[in-house]
């Protein structure tokens, strides 16, 4: 039987490969850590004494590629969130809480309720919004919207930086108003946040890694590969440390690694070019929040943390387009989420407790319009040699939803091969 050799792990990757497995493909995985998931994974932090993951992730409804795949490793059950679409927050400075709600339909009634808009602002306001559904590849969102006052605050600040990880003033408009079409403008049914209930391994990575065994699939982990040998029309052999793999006809490889992996084994392939940092931490509480304090997740306006996850004991904190918090020690970010967390769910600011602060550095490439044509699509010049990752081009932002996208998109190409 011919193989399908999927270099890497992460959620491109097993995406690909479960998608492959399922259609009956002999599938090998080779993965250069320990451990599947890529930037999406869970560890035991000694310190805490608690399971974190290595980020946080809000999920929505429209992510229909990642739906789909909880369905396929049967972990559809391990999310959660509100009945509604419901998104809390909390201006830091002023102690203002809100929370917005989008109407069920595609029509916009809820901005003429002020109880379901972001205080301060007016319909008019949102409607002049929708500029940014007539955007050209070259321009940000800040070139398509006003970038001061209450709705930028409270909507379109928050939202690009969560969905692109960029301000608005370098994130590409024409990403965005993906974005707001598959979700926002098509009403409640679309936006509905979900969050993972147990942890990021719990729900993406191990129910997958034994699905992928039930079918058959071989996974080798600190299996990193040095070189792809290269044929005039195909790839010929893999060479790792410990083997060199021939690769039969019929057979195929997928390379599910980071754009500047991928780079460096393909002389010559265009990448986007540069990365942007997401910080986050993990709380250990020094004692419960009071019950109206514990929502699942919280938007925070005017502080240093951008969202904030409550999970049992641990409240966990994210900051997208975070490169310059990135470059702090750790000690000051932990002080700084401290006063965050307190101020949010109303705990003593003078408590010390246990913190743990993680740094991506490299969470997505730079989302900005100059990196756009820089994706390249899932075909390569070789045609038993395909590219997977949420660098790629799927047209959609580097997310969870958008690597395994593209994880199916080449695993549809290698099965019609």
């Amino acid at each position: 039987m011919s193989q399908v050799h999927v270099i890497g792990a992460g959620m491109a990757g097993l995406a690909c490969a479960t998608r492959l497995a399922a259609a009956g493909r002999a599938v090998t995985i080779h993965e250069a850590a320990g451990q599947a998931g890529g930037r999406c994974r869970s560890y035991f932090d000694e310190g805490l004494g608690r399971v974190i993951d290595n980020g946080n992730h809000l999920l929505l409804s429209a992510n229909d590629a990642a739906l789909d795949y909880l369905a396929d490793i049967g972990a559809a059950d391990t999310l959660t969130g509100p009945d509604e679409s419901a998104f809390p927050f909390l201006d830091l400075r002023s102690g203002d809480r809100w929370t917005v709600r989008p109407n069920r339909g595609p029509i916009p009634w809820w901005i003429f309720s002020p109880s379901r808009r972001i205080p301060g602002t007016g319909p008019a306001d949102y409607l002049s919004a929708l500029s940014i559904l007539a955007a050209d590849s070259d321009e940000t969102v800040a070139d398509r919207i006003k970038t001061d006052g209450p709705l930028y605050e409270g909507f379109w600040r928050p939202l690009t930086v969560a969905a692109l990880n960029a301000t608005p003033e370098e994130g590409s408009a024409v990403l965005m108003r993906k974005v707001v079409l598959e979700s926002f403008a098509r009403g409640a049914g679309r936006c509905r946040p979900l969050v993972v209930g147990e942890s990021l391994a719990a729900s993406l990575v191990e129910p997958a890694l034994a699905r992928l065994r039930e079918r058959g699939a071989n996974i080798q982990f600190n299996d990193r590969l040095r070189s792809i040998e290269l044929g005039p029309e195909r790839v010929e052999a893999l060479a790792f440390p410990q083997q060199r793999i021939e690769i039969a006809p019929g057979d195929a490889v997928v390379l599910a690694v980071p754009p500047w992996v991928a780079e460096s084994l393909l002389p010559g392939l265009a990448v986007p070019k540069g990365s942007r940092a997401i910080v986050n931490g993990h709380v250990l509480l020094p004692e419960p929040p009071r019950p109206d304090r514990r929502a699942p997740f919280l938007g925070l306006i005017g502080g240093t943390v951008d969202w904030l996850f409550l999970r049992g004991e641990v409240a966990s904190l994210t900051v997208s387009a975070g490169d310059a918090l990135a470059d702090r020690p750790a000690s000051e970010i932990a002080d700084l989420f401290w006063a965050d967390t307190a101020r949010a769910l109303d705990l003593d600011p003078a408590a010390e407790p246990q913190i743990r602060v993680i740094k991506e550095r490299r969470a997505t490439f730079a989302q900005t319009p100059d990196a756009l044509p820089r994706r390249p699509g899932a075909e390569t010049g070789w045609s038993n040699l395909y590219l997977a990752g949420d660098w790629t081009d799927t047209g959609y932002p580097a997310t969870i939803d958008g690597a395994i996208r593209s994880g199916y998109a080449a695993a549809g190409l290698v099965h019609g091969q």
